[in-house]
């Protein structure tokens, strides 16, 4: 039925909904009334907002500093002005850390020292999902470098799931501060998060310190991080609570990979070696992902396999003696392992190791059938254990292959 507009002779003034349905009938007078009331109420937002923006502007964002004393971050951390004389002195290390260049560095100091001045506005208090945003436009109209500025409000990206990360370097690196902090402090002071409970949005921190790594591929050291950041808090942080906070970390990632698409078992073989570098467990993920899809996949692995289950329960070797060697098998591995260990390989890098290991497959099963790793002579036993903890010992800082199915 065709859609009426107006009234018939007779009949009532409506809006009838195309396809008919009662429930979109709404009466034209009360329509008017719902429009009158939600400018209203937009009128008068808008009004105080304009009001809040005066009052705000009559003194630079960098006044508004001082007000953070009386601002309570959390009891034994202290207040937000605290927070941020902490977030000033890890930016200045990670900028460091992390190869940010003079100007750079520059930049991210000035936005770490300005990052919550909003937090004390009129604005800000008033309507608090502009905090950031708030601090960017007060930033530029102080005349603040727009660089400075974007930092301001990046540090907060993302703000939730969907939002875009961090577009500059500055921004990452305030945000990796202030994230590190946050994390930091809440587990040392014993309020980390317990089931459903979430009072300091503490998983939120810690997806958007990891997507901001991931995307930016930024690798990062997640383990020093943490140190830094304990070393500047007011309270002790024991390594038991950074190896918590870690762990915390680590299953955010976990999630995330995990929702993008990554297997299982891949997702803990990476993350057991490389948790604590969120870019580098990514790359390696969609890396063993994809190996682990290949025709030789079985074949590879159940090879690395034998090697690390004949070592992992016996003592680690003094050295590997070439001299010693003795059967043709043992001597081909050991020039198979001499020449995986002299290819160029990246720290972490999948591919290099897999591609360094793949070639000696044949020379391990020639090992395997020909050798007897548990030789009566001691001596011959450990040479021939130490020559395969240093095949397993390729994967250090790669990934735990034992956590692959099929292994």
């Amino acid at each position: 039925m065709a859609a009426r507009l107006g009234c018939e002779e007779g009949g009532e003034d409506a809006i009838t909904d195309p396809l008919g349905d009662p429930r979109a009938l709404v009466a034209k007078g009360d329509l008017n009334s719902v429009t009158r009331g939600n400018e209203h109420v937009l009128r008068a937002r808008f009004s105080d907002a304009s009001y809040f923006v005066r009052r705000d502007r009559q003194q630079r964002l960098e006044a508004f500093l001082p007000r953070l004393a009386t601002m309570t971050f959390q009891e034994r951390l202290g207040s937000v002005l605290d927070k941020v004389g902490r977030v000033e002195r890890l930016t200045a290390i990670l900028a460091q850390h992390l190869g940010l260049d003079a100007s750079a560095t520059a930049t991210a100091a000035r936005a770490a020292h300005l990052s919550k001045a909003d937090l004390a506005t009129n604005m800000v208090v008033e309507m608090t999902s502009l905090q950031g945003e708030v601090g960017r436009q007060y930033a530029l109209a102080d005349g603040e470098p727009e660089a400075v500025a974007e930092a301001i409000f990046e540090h907060y990206l993302p703000r939730n799931a969907g939002d875009r990360t961090a577009s500059s370097l500055p921004g990452l690196v305030v945000g990796l501060a202030d994230r590190l902090d946050s994390l930091m402090g809440l587990f040392a002071a014993g309020l980390q998060p317990t089931g459903a409970r979430d009072p300091f949005a503490l998983r939120r921190a810690a997806i958007g310190l990891v997507q901001n790594l991931m995307d930016r591929n930024v690798r990062f050291d997640l383990r020093r991080g943490l140190r830094q950041a304990a070393e500047g808090l007011p309270i002790d942080a024991p390594e038991s609570a950074q190896a918590e906070c870690l762990a915390f970390i680590t299953g955010r990632q976990s999630a995330l990979l995990l929702g993008d698409g990554h297997r299982y078992d891949v997702v803990e073989a990476v993350l057991a070696a490389q948790g604590h570098d969120p870019a580098g467990a990514a790359a390696g993920a969609a890396a063993l992902q994809h190996w682990a899809e290949s025709e030789d996949w079985a074949t590879t692995l159940q090879s690395f396999a034998r090697c690390v289950r004949i070592t992992r329960s016996q003592p680690t070797s003094a050295g590997l003696n070439t001299a010693g060697l003795i059967e043709p098998a043992e001597k081909e591995l050991a020039a198979a392992l001499q020449e995986a260990e002299a290819k160029p390989r990246k720290p972490g890098s999948m591919d290099d190791f897999l591609n360094a290991f793949r070639p000696m497959v044949p020379a391990v099963s020639r090992f395997f059938n020909d050798v007897l790793v548990m030789a009566e002579d001691p001596a011959v036993r450990a040479n021939r254990l130490a020559l395969l903890q240093r095949i397993v010992a390729l994967a250090d800082g790669v990934a735990d292959l034992s956590k692959m199915e099929g292994f």
